[in-house]
Protein backbone atom coordinates (compact mmCIF):
# COMPACT_ATOMS: atom_id res chain seq x y z
CA UNK A 1 0.00 0.00 0.00
CA UNK A 2 1.19 3.47 -0.53
CA UNK A 3 2.89 5.36 2.49
CA UNK A 4 0.86 6.92 4.89
CA UNK A 5 1.89 10.52 5.99
CA UNK A 6 1.29 13.19 8.65
CA UNK A 7 2.36 16.64 8.58
CA UNK A 8 4.98 17.48 10.96
CA UNK A 9 4.14 20.24 13.62
CA UNK A 10 6.69 22.93 13.97
CA UNK A 11 7.55 22.79 17.49
CA UNK A 12 8.09 19.31 16.76
CA UNK A 13 11.48 16.99 17.31
CA UNK A 14 10.77 13.41 16.18
CA UNK A 15 14.18 12.24 17.47
CA UNK A 16 14.01 13.58 20.87
CA UNK A 17 10.52 12.32 20.79
CA UNK A 18 11.17 8.52 19.93
CA UNK A 19 13.99 8.45 22.09
CA UNK A 20 12.25 10.48 24.60
CA UNK A 21 12.64 7.66 27.68
CA UNK A 22 12.86 3.80 27.77
CA UNK A 23 9.49 3.02 26.16
CA UNK A 24 11.38 2.41 22.51
CA UNK A 25 12.84 -0.48 24.30
CA UNK A 26 9.95 -2.19 25.21
CA UNK A 27 7.98 -4.86 23.06
CA UNK A 28 6.04 -3.74 20.44
CA UNK A 29 8.09 -0.82 20.26
CA UNK A 30 11.22 -1.41 17.87
CA UNK A 31 13.95 1.58 17.23
CA UNK A 32 16.36 2.02 14.66
CA UNK A 33 19.00 4.29 15.93
CA UNK A 34 20.66 4.05 12.73
CA UNK A 35 18.11 5.34 10.32
CA UNK A 36 16.13 7.17 13.06
CA UNK A 37 12.78 5.22 12.69
CA UNK A 38 10.56 3.59 14.99
CA UNK A 39 8.49 0.29 14.49
CA UNK A 40 5.19 -0.65 16.72
CA UNK A 41 2.76 -2.79 16.15
CA UNK A 42 -0.95 -1.72 16.38
CA UNK A 43 -3.99 -3.34 16.93
CA UNK A 44 -6.57 -1.23 15.14
CA UNK A 45 -9.83 -3.47 15.32
CA UNK A 46 -10.46 -6.39 17.67
CA UNK A 47 -11.76 -8.29 14.76
CA UNK A 48 -8.40 -7.23 12.39
CA UNK A 49 -4.95 -8.63 12.07
CA UNK A 50 -2.43 -6.20 13.78
CA UNK A 51 -0.21 -4.50 11.95
CA UNK A 52 3.25 -3.42 11.80
CA UNK A 53 4.23 0.11 11.04
CA UNK A 54 8.04 1.89 10.08
CA UNK A 55 7.35 5.24 11.58
CA UNK A 56 10.41 8.12 10.15
CA UNK A 57 10.70 11.39 9.34
CA UNK A 58 11.47 12.84 5.82
CA UNK A 59 11.38 16.52 5.81
CA UNK A 60 8.34 18.61 6.95
CA UNK A 61 6.44 15.22 7.06
CA UNK A 62 5.64 11.78 9.52
CA UNK A 63 5.88 9.01 6.55
CA UNK A 64 4.35 5.65 7.90
CA UNK A 65 5.15 2.28 5.85
CA UNK A 66 3.13 -0.61 6.83
CA UNK A 67 3.60 -4.35 6.50
CA UNK A 68 0.34 -5.06 4.84
CA UNK A 69 -3.14 -3.29 3.76
CA UNK A 70 -4.55 -0.76 6.67
CA UNK A 71 -8.72 -0.94 5.84
CA UNK A 72 -8.67 1.95 8.40
CA UNK A 73 -6.10 4.68 7.41
CA UNK A 74 -7.42 7.43 9.60
CA UNK A 75 -7.18 4.81 12.54
CA UNK A 76 -3.52 4.25 12.16
CA UNK A 77 -2.88 8.34 11.57
CA UNK A 78 -4.70 9.08 14.77
CA UNK A 79 -2.51 6.16 16.67
CA UNK A 80 0.59 7.32 15.60
CA UNK A 81 -0.22 10.92 16.32
CA UNK A 82 -1.62 9.70 20.30
CA UNK A 83 2.17 7.50 20.13
CA UNK A 84 4.34 10.46 18.83
CA UNK A 85 2.07 13.39 21.08
CA UNK A 86 1.85 15.60 18.16
CA UNK A 87 -1.30 16.86 19.45
CA UNK A 88 0.31 18.06 22.83
CA UNK A 89 0.67 21.77 23.60
CA UNK A 90 3.56 22.01 25.32
CA UNK A 91 4.77 25.37 24.70
CA UNK A 92 3.88 26.84 28.21
CA UNK A 93 6.02 24.14 29.29
CA UNK A 94 9.23 25.83 26.85
CA UNK A 95 8.07 29.42 27.97
CA UNK A 96 8.54 28.62 31.79
CA UNK A 97 11.74 26.69 30.67
CA UNK A 98 12.78 30.07 29.37
CA UNK A 99 11.71 32.60 31.94
CA UNK A 100 13.69 30.58 34.83
CA UNK A 101 16.41 30.06 32.81
CA UNK A 102 16.27 25.75 33.38
CA UNK A 103 16.06 23.14 31.35
CA UNK A 104 16.50 25.66 28.08
CA UNK A 105 17.86 23.17 25.72
CA UNK A 106 14.58 21.38 25.45
CA UNK A 107 12.58 24.41 24.17
CA UNK A 108 15.71 24.57 21.56
CA UNK A 109 15.84 21.44 20.24
CA UNK A 110 11.60 20.67 20.46
CA UNK A 111 12.24 18.07 22.90
CA UNK A 112 9.40 17.58 26.01
CA UNK A 113 7.23 15.33 24.72
CA UNK A 114 7.32 11.30 26.22
CA UNK A 115 6.69 8.18 23.67
CA UNK A 116 3.46 6.77 25.29
CA UNK A 117 1.80 3.32 23.68
CA UNK A 118 -1.20 2.93 21.58
CA UNK A 119 -3.26 2.59 24.84
CA UNK A 120 -3.36 3.56 28.34
CA UNK A 121 -3.55 -0.04 29.35
CA UNK A 122 -0.40 -0.85 28.01
CA UNK A 123 1.30 2.12 29.50
CA UNK A 124 -0.51 0.52 32.86
CA UNK A 125 0.65 -2.53 32.04
CA UNK A 126 4.37 -1.89 31.72
CA UNK A 127 4.43 0.92 34.48
CA UNK A 128 3.81 -1.99 36.97
CA UNK A 129 6.66 -3.86 35.16
CA UNK A 130 9.23 -1.00 35.91
CA UNK A 131 8.51 -0.99 39.46
CA UNK A 132 10.99 -2.29 41.84
CA UNK A 133 13.37 -4.20 39.60
CA UNK A 134 16.08 -3.31 36.91
CA UNK A 135 15.39 -2.15 33.21
CA UNK A 136 16.54 -5.48 31.82
CA UNK A 137 14.10 -7.20 34.21
CA UNK A 138 11.50 -4.93 32.65
CA UNK A 139 12.11 -5.64 29.44
CA UNK A 140 12.13 -9.42 29.64
CA UNK A 141 8.90 -9.47 31.48
CA UNK A 142 7.68 -6.85 28.48
CA UNK A 143 9.23 -9.27 25.71
CA UNK A 144 7.18 -12.50 27.14
CA UNK A 145 4.22 -10.54 27.31
CA UNK A 146 3.97 -9.90 23.61
CA UNK A 147 5.39 -13.10 22.67
CA UNK A 148 3.16 -15.18 24.77
CA UNK A 149 -0.58 -13.44 24.36
CA UNK A 150 0.14 -10.79 21.74
CA UNK A 151 -1.40 -11.25 18.12
CA UNK A 152 0.75 -11.92 15.31
CA UNK A 153 1.15 -9.47 12.24
CA UNK A 154 1.41 -10.91 8.28
CA UNK A 155 5.44 -10.44 9.13
CA UNK A 156 5.72 -12.41 12.55
CA UNK A 157 6.03 -9.56 15.01
CA UNK A 158 3.41 -9.92 17.99
CA UNK A 159 1.11 -7.14 19.33
CA UNK A 160 1.02 -6.16 22.97
CA UNK A 161 -1.54 -8.32 24.36
CA UNK A 162 -5.67 -6.74 24.84
CA UNK A 163 -7.06 -7.13 28.22
CA UNK A 164 -8.87 -9.72 27.18
CA UNK A 165 -5.64 -12.28 26.38
CA UNK A 166 -4.27 -11.11 29.95
CA UNK A 167 -7.30 -11.64 31.74
CA UNK A 168 -7.64 -15.73 29.81
CA UNK A 169 -4.87 -16.45 31.99
CA UNK A 170 -4.52 -17.03 36.19
CA UNK A 171 -1.70 -15.51 38.05
CA UNK A 172 0.58 -18.28 37.86
CA UNK A 173 1.21 -17.62 34.28
CA UNK A 174 2.03 -13.83 35.13
CA UNK A 175 4.71 -15.88 38.21
CA UNK A 176 5.97 -18.95 36.09
CA UNK A 177 5.95 -17.74 32.62
CA UNK A 178 6.11 -13.66 32.45
CA UNK A 179 8.37 -13.98 35.98
CA UNK A 180 6.70 -11.11 36.99
CA UNK A 181 7.53 -12.66 40.66
CA UNK A 182 5.08 -10.13 43.05
CA UNK A 183 3.68 -8.49 40.43
CA UNK A 184 1.60 -11.88 38.80
CA UNK A 185 -1.03 -11.18 41.23
CA UNK A 186 -1.17 -6.98 40.38
CA UNK A 187 -0.88 -8.18 36.50
CA UNK A 188 -3.81 -10.75 36.53
CA UNK A 189 -5.82 -8.51 38.44
CA UNK A 190 -5.66 -5.45 36.16
CA UNK A 191 -6.44 -7.31 33.03
CA UNK A 192 -9.73 -9.04 34.27
CA UNK A 193 -10.59 -5.38 35.91
CA UNK A 194 -10.07 -4.16 32.31
CA UNK A 195 -11.57 -6.76 30.30
CA UNK A 196 -14.72 -6.34 32.64
CA UNK A 197 -15.07 -2.73 32.58
CA UNK A 198 -14.63 -2.36 35.86
CA UNK A 199 -11.38 -0.51 35.25
CA UNK A 200 -11.26 1.43 32.44
CA UNK A 201 -7.53 3.27 31.98
CA UNK A 202 -8.57 4.97 28.83
CA UNK A 203 -10.67 7.36 30.16
CA UNK A 204 -8.05 8.81 32.46
CA UNK A 205 -7.11 10.35 29.29
CA UNK A 206 -10.04 12.79 29.10
CA UNK A 207 -10.87 12.85 32.78
CA UNK A 208 -11.90 15.97 34.21
CA UNK A 209 -10.37 15.07 37.72
CA UNK A 210 -8.15 17.42 39.04
CA UNK A 211 -5.01 15.82 38.83
CA UNK A 212 -4.83 14.90 42.85
CA UNK A 213 -7.84 13.24 42.75
CA UNK A 214 -7.28 11.33 39.43
CA UNK A 215 -3.74 10.28 40.81
CA UNK A 216 -5.78 8.97 43.69
CA UNK A 217 -7.92 7.02 41.20
CA UNK A 218 -4.89 5.05 39.50
CA UNK A 219 -3.50 4.36 42.77
CA UNK A 220 -6.62 2.57 43.25
CA UNK A 221 -5.25 0.31 41.03
CA UNK A 222 -3.26 -2.72 43.05
CA UNK A 223 0.46 -1.98 42.19
CA UNK A 224 0.09 1.30 41.10
CA UNK A 225 1.89 3.49 44.02
CA UNK A 226 2.83 7.52 43.85
CA UNK A 227 5.83 6.42 41.72
CA UNK A 228 3.77 4.61 38.99
CA UNK A 229 1.25 7.22 39.30
CA UNK A 230 3.06 9.78 38.44
CA UNK A 231 4.76 8.00 35.53
CA UNK A 232 1.02 7.59 34.01
CA UNK A 233 0.02 11.09 34.18
CA UNK A 234 3.03 12.38 32.42
CA UNK A 235 1.96 10.01 29.54
CA UNK A 236 -1.83 11.42 29.31
CA UNK A 237 -0.13 14.74 29.80
CA UNK A 238 -0.29 15.50 33.28
CA UNK A 239 3.32 16.78 34.73
CA UNK A 240 2.66 17.97 38.47
CA UNK A 241 4.47 15.18 39.72
CA UNK A 242 8.27 13.90 39.77
CA UNK A 243 7.78 10.57 39.39
CA UNK A 244 10.83 10.09 41.75
CA UNK A 245 12.64 6.67 41.46
CA UNK A 246 16.55 5.79 42.59
CA UNK A 247 17.54 6.51 38.51
CA UNK A 248 15.75 10.64 38.68
CA UNK A 249 17.17 11.54 42.79
CA UNK A 250 21.00 9.89 41.63
CA UNK A 251 20.75 12.46 38.46
CA UNK A 252 19.45 15.33 40.46
CA UNK A 253 22.26 14.48 43.49
CA UNK A 254 24.94 14.02 40.66
CA UNK A 255 24.02 17.33 39.32
CA UNK A 256 22.67 19.62 41.61
CA UNK A 257 23.85 18.71 45.33
CA UNK A 258 27.42 17.89 44.17
CA UNK A 259 26.93 13.75 44.38
CA UNK A 260 25.32 13.99 47.49
CA UNK A 261 22.06 12.15 48.62
CA UNK A 262 19.14 14.87 49.95
CA UNK A 263 15.76 14.83 51.37
CA UNK A 264 12.89 14.64 48.32
CA UNK A 265 11.76 17.91 49.26
CA UNK A 266 14.88 19.50 48.21
CA UNK A 267 14.37 18.15 45.11
CA UNK A 268 10.87 18.99 44.95
CA UNK A 269 11.72 22.67 45.80
CA UNK A 270 14.22 22.95 42.72
CA UNK A 271 11.31 22.10 40.20
CA UNK A 272 8.95 23.98 41.84
CA UNK A 273 8.54 27.22 39.98
CA UNK A 274 7.80 24.75 36.93
CA UNK A 275 4.29 24.26 38.87
CA UNK A 276 2.48 21.88 36.54
CA UNK A 277 5.22 21.22 34.31
CA UNK A 278 7.79 20.26 37.14
CA UNK A 279 7.35 16.44 35.70
CA UNK A 280 8.67 17.22 32.83
CA UNK A 281 11.50 19.72 33.84
CA UNK A 282 13.31 16.90 36.10
CA UNK A 283 13.17 14.74 33.12
CA UNK A 284 14.16 17.21 30.72
CA UNK A 285 16.65 18.11 33.43
CA UNK A 286 17.67 14.36 33.78
CA UNK A 287 18.17 13.63 30.59
CA UNK A 288 19.69 16.47 28.38
CA UNK A 289 23.08 14.37 28.21
CA UNK A 290 21.37 11.84 25.93
CA UNK A 291 21.15 14.26 23.12
CA UNK A 292 24.29 15.75 23.52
Amino acid sequence: MPNLTIPKPANFSFRHTINSHGWYDLRPFELDAERNSLGYVFRLANDETPVFADIRERGGIIEIKTDARVPDAAALKSSVRHLLRLDDEIGEFYDAAAKLGKVTWASECFAGRLLRSATVFEDLIKTVCTTNCTWSVTRGMTTKLAENLGQETACGRRAFPTAEAMAAMPADFYRDVIRAGYRAEYLAEIAVAAADGKLDPESWLTSGLPTPELKKEMKRVKGVGDYAADNLLKLIGRYDGLALDSWLRAGFYKKHNRGKKCPDKKIERHYAKFDKWRGLAIWCDMTEDWFS
